[in-house]
Parts: C-alpha cells; sequence; structure tokens
C-alpha cells in the first residue's frame, strides 16, 4: 500500500504537519493564557483573544508609524524587535486592565455573573477593533522573507513557519520554569490550590491574579506580532476565531494545566492543518470539536488534566 502512495505523497504530508505544528504553537500560546486564569479564579476569559486581536492592531500601527515596508532589511528587523517588545506589554496592560474593570468587582458574585462579564468584556473590545481597522480585512506589509530554509527540498520552510517555532517554544518552556521555580510562580500555584489559605500565608492573591493576567496578556501579544508577520492579514474578527479554537485546545489538554495547553494546542493545529488538506476547509471546524467531544466523553478532564473537586 505505502508503495502505491504518489511521489509527492510524503512531501505533502510532512508540509502540513509543518504547518499545523507552526499553527498549533500559535494556538499554545493562547490557550496557555485561558488555562492560568481559569486555573487560579475559575474564570473563562473570553475577552483573551479580542485582547490578542487589538495587539495585532497595534503591530499593523507601529509598522506604519517606523514606514518598515520601504525599510531595508536591518530596519525592518529592527522595528519587528520593537513589535516584540511594545505589543506584549500593552496586550499585558489592556488585559490587566480588563480584570481591575470588569471582574475585580465581580469576585465574590456567582460565577455565571462573571461569565456574562466575560462574554460583555469580549464584544466592548470587538468593536474597538471594528472602530480601530474597520470591518474589512487588513493586509499587513510583508517583513519576513519568503526564502525556502531547506533549499532545493519540496518542503517549504520559510522564516515565517521559523518564526512561530522560535517565539512559542521558548515563551512556553519560560512559563513553564516561572510557575514551577520563580516565586510568584509559586505563589500562582499556591494559590490555584486554595485562595484562602493563600491569603492566610500572606500571598497577596490580588496580586497574584494580576500577575497572571498580565502574562497571559504578554503571551497573546506574542502570538499576535506572530500571527500577523505570518499570515499577513488581520481583522477585527480574528480574536473571535483564534480565541476559540485556543480554548478548545485548553479544555482538550486539561483546563487549568499549563503542559496540556501547549499539547492541546499544537493537536488542535494538527487537526486543523490535515483537515484543511484530507477532508476540506469546510469540514475542518467540525473535526476539530469532533474530536473534542470524543476525547472529552472518554476522558471529561482533559488529556493531561486530573479530576479535582470544584471549589466552592
Amino acid at each position: 500500500m505505502l508503495a502505491d502512495s504518489p511521489p509527492d505523497f510524503w512531501p505533502l504530508l510532512a508540509q502540513h504537519l509543518l504547518i499545523g505544528l507552526a499553527n498549533g504553537a500559535l494556538f499554545a500560546l493562547l490557550a496557555l493564557g485561558y488555562t492560568m486564569v481559569y486555573g487560579i479564579i475559575e474564570l473563562i476569559n473570553f475577552a483573551h483573544g479580542d485582547v490578542f486581536m487589538l495587539g495585532a492592531f497595534l503591530a499593523l500601527a507601529l509598522a506604519g508609524w517606523l514606514g518598515l515596508e520601504e525599510a531595508a532589511p536591518a530596519g525592518a528587523m529592527l522595528g519587528i524587535g520593537l513589535m516584540f517588545l511594545v505589543v506584549p506589554l500593552f496586550c499585558a496592560a489592556l488585559n490587566v486592565a480588563v480584570d481591575r474593570l470588569v471582574y475585580r468587582p465581580l469576585r465574590a458574585a456567582p460565577k455565571l455573573s462573571s461569565l456574562v462579564s466575560a462574554i460583555g468584556a469580549s464584544l466592548v473590545l470587538m468593536n474597538v477593533g471594528l472602530l480601530w481597522g474597520g470591518a474589512a480585512d487588513v493586509s499587513f506589509p510583508e517583513l519576513l522573507p519568503r526564502r525556502n530554509l531547506l533549499g532545493d527540498s519540496p518542503i517549504q520552510f520559510s522564516v515565517k513557519e521559523w518564526l512561530a517555532f522560535a517565539v512559542a517554544a521558548p515563551a512556553m518552556v519560560a512559563v513553564s520554569l516561572f510557575v514551577k521555580y520563580a516565586r510568584l510562580g509559586k505563589a500562582m500555584r499556591a494559590a490555584a490550590q486554595d485562595p484562602l489559605a493563600a491569603g492566610l500565608v500572606g500571598i497577596s492573591v490580588e496580586r497574584v491574579i494580576a500577575a497572571a493576567f498580565a502574562l497571559g496578556g504578554a503571551l497573546a501579544g506574542m502570538a499576535s506580532v506572530v500571527y500577523s508577520l505570518t499570515i499577513n492579514t488581520i481583522s477585527f474578527q480574528m480574536g473571535f476565531q483564534n480565541g476559540l479554537y485556543a480554548f478548545t485546545a485548553a479544555v482538550l489538554g486539561g483546563i487549568g494545566n499549563l503542559p496540556g495547553a501547549m499539547l492541546g494546542g499544537l493537536l488542535i493545529g494538527l487537526v486543523r492543518s490535515l483537515g484543511s488538506a484530507y477532508l476540506g476547509e469546510r469540514w475542518t471546524s467540525a473535526a476539530v470539536f469532533a474530536i473534542l467531544i470524543l476525547i472529552l466523553v472518554l476522558r471529561p478532564q482533559g488529556l493531561l488534566g486530573s479530576r479535582v473537586r470544584e471549589k466552592v
């Protein structure tokens, strides 16, 4: 059966796997933001995807202000470096502001109130994006070369795919190490396990929550820059679609579990890429959610999640 495969079958399969992993790395960055916040306060921050979207519009604005489309390669690289500095800071501040203005006053309210407020915050930010960038899709300047880094290989691996891995992999490793070894990361884990007990031993739970929102927003900002540079098309609705996939990745891996969010993001990226190639674009979303339903039926806590008693 393998001998009868078309000569271009394996290169095409490898290409789709590569694209899926690159896209999955972006979903994993976004999924980390969802899972960090949920792990501490059990809130699904639906505004997270729209923070990602506004970060992309800021990256576009920076590209225009700096004249990067006409800049020399060295100048373009400096401008991209500035994007990776400014946009994550902006998204982190925006995410913290959403928490302070929308979620913090409802900490003691029923969870349904927080959930509805999260949906409302998402709609508000989406409309901010509509006013900022308009209703039509917006082209992002081509700032990265398209040259194949693998030479004459039939598998295309350009700077765009390399950038997704080069940003996502170190970021995910850094977040994991931070949560495991840093003092604030240990405080996050303590607050996630028992906020009341954490407060009794001197941990500022509100400070920990703000840090989780800031870190999640920074990851969304990094993902928005990579998305803009690699996809080259942004819109005010991109936060909803990509945020939905990222949230699905977080649930698939086990909501509240950092390695699970990473694994879920990579799996969603692979399923989307292979589904688009072999099932057709219109069936891709159906395949993603069918797999999600199947896994959750067999393992409700997600792939790497663990069964825990609900906090009351």
